[in-house]
Order: C-alpha cells, then structure tokens, then sequence
C-alpha cells in the first residue's frame, strides 16, 4: 500500500532538544547573577544530567539545583517561568529538517506531529523551527488530553489526516512512545537515532535514520 502520510515526534527528532537546552541553560547563567555563585561548566553539566532529555520536569529540576548548590535569593519559580518563556529561543532543528520536509512535501504526502508535553510550551518551540506551515495537523498530549504510548492519539491524528494506519509511517527516537506504539496501530516506523552508541533489535523499526535527509528515501521507496 502507497505510503501517503508522514507523521513526527518533535523532541529528539525534529528539534535537537539537547543541543537547544544546552545553549538555553548557558544563556539563563549567563543572565541571572544568583546561578553565577556555581562555576559554570559545572551548573550547566548538573541541569543536563537532572534533565534526563526532557523527562524530568523543569520545576523538579530548577528545586534540586538550588537545594544542591545551595543557591540563596531566587525561587525555583522565577526560573522555571523563565524556562516556559525564553526556552522558544533556543530552538534549533537537526540539519536537513527543512529540506526533508519541504521534499516530503512536494510528493503530496500529508504531514503531522504527535508530541507529549505542554500544549502551548510545545507549540512554541514547535513553531520556532520556522515548519508549522508545512504540517498538515499538530497534536500534542495536553491538548488532546492523550499522550504516547497510548494508540487513541495515533488513531486520532490518522482519522484527521484521512489515511489508513498501513498508508503512514511514523518517525520518533523513543523506543517505547514512537516506534513500538506507532507499529502497535499498524503504521510503519522509523526510528531517529541520535547517538552511533544507541542501539535497539533492529526488527523492532522498520527502519533507521542517523539524519533527517535519510528519510525521503526510505519514505518513498
């Protein structure tokens, strides 16, 4: 059955969130005089390991570091707020995105996002990457009130798109959330791989991309 639609995670497949927080975490140092009480490498090094790529919350990890470091007169608010709203800034994609997307796009294949996290927090950094225009449908678990693994948000996204589950493939970096869960429903899956250590059964995905401008090939192959 002819491939007709294409559907993406955001974090670690289209934006390079590591790359994004790092340049996010140094500026917010840089900005802030209480945080400067730490040497920098070493702050910067300890909010990315608490981070753990995004799956631990900001509030959980902005707490822990005051508490470590001892960081006297400023909350762990203030700097979750400026998390929320500067974070948008920093976002960069992967090299080839918009190369990839804008061929993917003129064979006529339709294009969406299913992303987990914070509605409106999410779509911003989304639209920072200069993209929403080619994207046919956005859904992101807030909003939706579903979230990855589960196969409702899949199923919904494929009903609004108007394709059947064996006419799409869906492209992710998390094992559980994009690549099992996606196959799950029927759909074919593609796994970003974002480090030449990580690995996984390859039979597991459908397929493996190290960089955004592999993907063409396998889509429409």
């Amino acid at each position: 059955m002819a491939i007709k639609a294409i559907l993406f995670d955001l974090d670690g497949t289209l934006l390079d969130r590591d790359a994004s927080l790092a340049l996010f975490v140094n500026d917010q140092y840089d900005r802030i005089p209480q945080l400067q009480a730490v040497r920098k490498e070493i702050f910067v090094q300890r909010f990315i390991e608490l981070d753990n790529h995004g799956y631990v919350w900001k509030g959980k990890v902005y707490q822990q570091l005051i508490e470590e470091f001892s960081i006297t007169g400023l909350e762990w608010q203030t700097l979750l707020s400026d998390y929320l709203n500067g974070f948008k800034r920093f976002c960069i994609g992967f090299p080839n995105l918009m190369r990839m997307l804008t061929e993917l796009k003129s064979r006529e294949l339709k294009i969406a996002l299913i992303s987990n996290g914070y509605g409106q927090f999410q779509f911003d950094n989304f639209e920072s990457l200069g993209i929403n225009h080619l994207f046919d449908e956005v859904l992101i678990s807030e909003w939706e009130e579903l979230r990855k693994p589960d196969p409702a948000i899949f199923l919904r996204a494929l009903s609004r798109l108007g394709v059947e589950a064996e006419e799409a493939i869906f492209v992710g970096d998390h094992l559980d959330n994009d690549i099992k869960a996606s196959r799950a429903v029927g759909m074919k899956a593609v796994w970003k791989r974002n480090s030449p250590v990580d690995s996984f059964d390859a039979a597991v995905a459908d397929g493996i991309i190290d960089d955004l401008g592999e993907l063409a090939k396998i889509a429409l192959s």
